[in-house]
Parts: C-alpha cells; sequence; structure tokens
C-alpha cells in the first residue's frame, strides 16, 4: 500500500463516526422537512435520546471516576486486585460490578481507572463481563420476567465465561501492555 493510501485510510478511519452522524442528521432533517416518519425521522430521534441519555449519565460518572483516582491509593487497588493477588481477587470485580447500574458505556471509564490504578488486566475483564452480564437491576428484571431459575443458571453459566476469558485474554496480552495514553509510571498519562 503507498504511502497516499494509507493517509486515506487512516484519515477515513477517524472520519467515519462523524460522517456516519452527519448522515443521520441529513436524514433526520430530510425526514423532518418533509413531515414524514421514514427511517430518517426515527434515526434523528433515537440520535437525540440517546445524546441526552449520555449526557445525563456521563458527567456525573466522570465525577465519581474522578474522585476515585484522587481519594483512592494506587497501593490499595494493587494489593486487593493486583497482578499478584490470583483469583481471589475475582470476586470483588464481580460484586463491584454487580453493584453498578447503568448502560455498558458507563462501564469503561471505571475500567480504565482501575487499570491505571493496577488492577490485573484479568480483572478489568471480569468487571467488564460482570457489568455487562450480571449488575443487580438487571438481574431483577430477569427474574421477574424469566424467573429465578432461568436467572440464575444463566448466572451460573456466564460467570465461569467470564473467568476464563479474562484469563485467556490476560494472557495473549504482550507482557507489560499499558492501554494508549497510560504511559506515565503510575499509569497516567
Amino acid at each position: 500500500m503507498s504511502r497516499g493510501a494509507a493517509r486515506a485510510a487512516a484519515g477515513l478511519a477517524r472520519a467515519w463516526p462523524w460522517l456516519a452522524l452527519a448522515a443521520v442528521v441529513a436524514l433526520w432533517a430530510q425526514a423532518h422537512a418533509r413531515g414524514a416518519a421514514g427511517y430518517g425521522l426515527v434515526a434523528g430521534n433515537s440520535l437525540a435520546r440517546d445524546l441526552l441519555e449520555m449526557a445525563t449519565i456521563l458527567p456525573p460518572m466522570f465525577i465519581l471516576v474522578a474522585l476515585f483516582d484522587v481519594w483512592v491509593p494506587r497501593e490499595f487497588v494493587e494489593r486487593r486486585v493486583g497482578r499478584d493477588t490470583g483469583v481471589g481477587a475475582m470476586p470483588w470485580m464481580v460484586l463491584l460490578a454487580m453493584m453498578q447500574a447503568g448502560p455498558l458505556y458507563v462501564a469503561f471509564p471505571v475500567a480504565i481507572s482501575l487499570w491505571r490504578k493496577g488492577c490485573a488486566p484479568r480483572n478489568v475483564f471480569v468487571y467488564l463481563g460482570a457489568f455487562s452480564a450480571l449488575k443487580i437491576p438487571m438481574l431483577s428484571f430477569e427474574v421477574a420476567f424469566l424467573g429465578w431459575r432461568f436467572s440464575l443458571a444463566r448466572s451460573a453459566l456466564s460467570l465461569p465465561v467470564f473467568v476464563l476469558l479474562a484469563l485467556l485474554l490476560e494472557r495473549l496480552l504482550p507482557h507489560g501492555y499499558r492501554p494508549p495514553g497510560l504511559d506515565g509510571p503510575d499509569g497516567a498519562a
């Protein structure tokens, strides 16, 4: 691939979310102008609803993550859920994930903050898996609609899968891997 083609591909990779957003807004504006209830109107209304939801959920979450960064020492996290803790730390990560509420995108700032504080990658992966499927608010709805037997069976099957995937993903990471932006000695960018 030539240098120009590689540069164009990289530019397109950076621009595609903005292009998709522009397409949704254009479709919404076109449908709104016609007064039609087409895909554009539905997409635009969904976009507005999702942006409003994110605007109400993310700022408080970022404040809580910032308070965690300031108030919880790195040594505390490393001692409880760091690389040397073994599988005994995983129940704590599951408990942390179960106690939270909200959509999955709320878990990522917490996960990166845990990683920054010295949490083992396997524990971060267990946290993300448990957050996606074992939150208490979600389990309560599941029990109400599908019954406690189904919920218990699904949870009992999901948890070992999360643990095995977390252990596998940690082994697949290169030794000493740090996510982009975590370049400093204490994990700070």
